[in-house]
């Protein structure tokens, strides 16, 4: 508790350049906040509904069954009802729809992500203005006679100091974070697009036994 209080009173110190700091670091955290809690509930893929659609032959009925479970802002849902709901029409068209499926999915999980790009690149670049600017402050204190004031000179460093080290940690935590979802969101696209040719698959299989989009055995 009280490194707490000695951090927040080191802020104090770092100048005009710690709020925009601050709120660059509010704003990173609320995009990752979010961002977790899209992809802990939107983005999921629950086993039995992974090992039906891997499966030769499987029946449609069930996996339209698994679907309904998944809810409808589902993203792995959203993509696999696509396939399922033109699963009658030739396999080039399924693929095309299920492509533009991938590209609204891909649109919406890339969200945010820009913001957080922005930020790992303008956050040090704000510290470095505040150490600019304290540094400043630091030699407009030595004048012609000398040093006019030491204690005002050490805040001037003091200033140039926090203020990079800030936004050092903050951009650093802003690219852990544009990091991790971005791999996060590639791993989900790559398993649908796999998960979609199963799919499709199924389609032409069924197509080729003459049963119009499908294996529909018991």
């Amino acid at each position: 508790m009280q490194d707490i209080h000695e951090a927040l009173a080191a802020l104090k110190f770092g100048g005009a350049m710690v709020y925009p700091l601050l709120a660059l670091a509010v704003l990173a955290l609320l995009i990752t906040l979010d961002k977790l809690f899209v992809y802990w509930r939107y983005v999921r893929l629950p086993t039995a509904l992974l090992d039906l659609a891997e499966t030769y032959g499987f029946r449609w009925q069930e996996l339209e069954g698994q679907l309904d479970a998944l809810g409808p802002r589902n993203y792995f849902g959203r993509f696999f009802r696509v396939i399922v709901a033109n699963r009658g029409q030739p396999a080039w068209w399924v693929e095309s729809r299920a492509g533009d499926e991938a590209q609204i999915i891909e649109k919406t999980l890339s969200r945010g992500l820009w913001v957080l790009e922005t930020i790992v690149t303008a956050a040090p670049l704000l510290g470095l203005l505040g150490t600019i600017t304290g540094m400043m402050h630091s030699f407009n204190l030595i004048g012609a006679g000398g040093l006019v004031d030491p204690t005002g000179v050490t805040g001037g460093v003091a200033q140039a100091l926090i203020a990079t080290a800030l936004g050092l940690f903050i951009a650093i935590l802003a690219l852990f974070a544009f990091n991790f979802f971005s791999r996060r969101q590639s791993q989900a696209l790559d398993e649908m697009e796999r998960l979609g040719t199963r799919l499709v698959d199924n389609i032409r299989l069924g197509q080729d036994r003459g049963e119009g989009g499908g294996h529909e055995a018991a």
